[in-house]
């Protein structure tokens, strides 16, 4: 038998040669599973700027688009030269967004290191007296317990020599471990400082070539899918992209605006370290769900060593003011962006962060919300296709009501629906098939009338 050459045979003949490829790459991989892991370490280090930049340019992108669009009107109204204004609109859009970018980076820094030293200058002055205190209320709790207090002082007393054990038995045998693990924390916080000042530059490629390089993605879509197949895939990008940055803007100024609550109410209540404890809780609250309880515990711990009723009174305040974010003001300002309910938004904020730290959980949201969606929309139009209501409702089954007082069975209701639609569906085509004939016979009783 003879196999032809047509396109059919090519592209079934391609399919399994690069399945036959990646297959053995996938088990080159699982072989070689440390080499695997150390190259996509060195890829990862490679491509930390563009990264970098990308994120950058994507929190950046809105500003850039604001300036651009309004200095572009400004100057395009007497209809000069397109190229030129449009290089000035860019340019005037690059100087803001990277003017906002320094002024939001040297605001942070210049409210957390002074606050911070300062805090550490006063915590390193108290030490001394907060022995005190705690040797005199160990000494008077423990007055009746003889023992007890033998023991503690037995062992306060060895603490000189245990010191001296550690550092002869672990510290000065593990010298060389303990400098190089030292030496290669400064060198990854010196490779982050480079790659977060390249990723500025990359950013402003980025913001810059945005259009061009949407332009070439679709012209690749277009070129090696279908149409319908290229325009769900470009879809599905819009639909991404307004997931992501109506929460990540949305979440941003949120948090911005509880870091300025958190600082004006300390500061009316007097309490120490207002500034740098409210840039915690405005930064730590970006992180959803567990941000603010995730600054509160260092705050809180600040406020003690001045004074513990100003650290109780703190995490009492951070706890109605998470209440105030979570039920006020967050769906104020993020709406139904994601359109999750609150048990599936503390299971993606579990799993992103279980999988990928603190950026799987500031992410965790949106990506879970654009999985949940195309799911939800998937299991409807399954649902319809099959004749089935895709409506929730139909198919509750509310357990707790009584017998005598229970609706009727849902996935009753769900068929009884179904049957409905069947009958309309088929009166459709029916009605279809009807135009259709007449078109039909109106096209040969014209044809019959021209031929006579």
């Amino acid at each position: 038998m003879k196999i032809r050459l047509d396109e059919n045979n090519l592209k079934w003949g391609l399919t399994a040669f690069l399945v036959i490829i990646a297959s053995m790459l996938v088990f080159f991989c699982l072989l070689r599973l440390e080499s695997t892991k150390a190259s996509f370490t060195t890829l990862r280090g490679i491509l930390s700027p563009f990264v970098w930049g990308f994120v950058i340019a994507y929190l950046l992108c809105p500003i850039y688009n604001g300036v651009v669009r309004r200095v572009y009107k400004l100057f395009n109204k007497g209809k000069r030269n397109y190229k030129k204004d449009l290089f000035m609109s860019k340019l005037a859009g690059t100087v803001v967004s990277l003017a906002v970018l320094f002024i939001v980076i040297l605001g942070v820094s210049w409210m957390i290191i002074p606050g911070l030293y300062d805090s550490i200058v006063n915590i390193v002055d108290q030490l001394p007296a907060l022995r005190e205190i705690m040797l005199t209320w160990i000494d008077n709790k423990l007055s009746k317990f003889p023992i007890a207090e033998s023991k503690i002082t037995q062992y306060i007393n060895d603490s000189t020599d245990n010191l001296i054990k550690y550092a002869t038995e672990y510290f000065l045998p593990h010298y060389t471990t303990i400098a190089t693990g030292i030496s290669s924390g400064i060198i990854g916080a010196v490779n982050l400082v480079k790659n977060i000042l390249i990723g500025i530059i990359v950013s402003v490629y980025f913001l810059n070539s945005k259009d061009i390089f949407a332009g070439q993605i679709k012209k690749g879509l277009f070129a090696l899918f279908k149409e319908k197949t290229a325009n769900s895939i470009l879809d599905f990008g819009r639909y991404t992209n307004k997931s992501f940055g109506g929460f990540i803007s949305g979440k941003l100024i949120d948090s911005a605006i509880i870091g300025l609550i958190c600082f004006i109410c300390m500061t009316v209540f007097g309490w120490e370290y207002s500034l740098l404890i409210s840039c915690i809780i405005g930064i730590t609250n970006v992180i959803p769900f567990f941000g603010p309880f995730i600054g509160a515990i260092p705050s809180a711990l600040l406020l003690l060593l001045v004074s513990p009723w100003h650290a109780l009174y703190f995490v009492i305040f951070v706890v109605l003011l998470q209440q105030f974010d979570g039920n006020i003001l967050g769906p104020k300002i993020l709406g139904d962006s994601t359109g999750l309910a609150s048990f599936w938004v503390l299971f993606a904020v579990l799993v992103g962060g279980g999988l990928f730290g603190v950026v799987g959980m500031v992410i965790a949201i949106p990506v879970f919300a654009v999985i949940f969606y195309y799911a939800t929309n998937y299991v409807n139009r399954r649902l319809e296709e099959k004749g089935f209501s895709s409506s929730l409702v139909d198919y509750k089954i509310d357990s707790y009501r009584t017998v005598d007082r229970a609706p009727v069975e849902r996935r009753g209701l769900a068929k009884l629906v179904s049957k409905q639609r069947k009958a309309n569906k088929i009166k459709k085509v029916n009605k279809e098939r009807q135009e259709k004939h007449a078109v039909r016979a109106q096209k040969t009783k014209e044809q019959n009338t021209n031929h006579e």
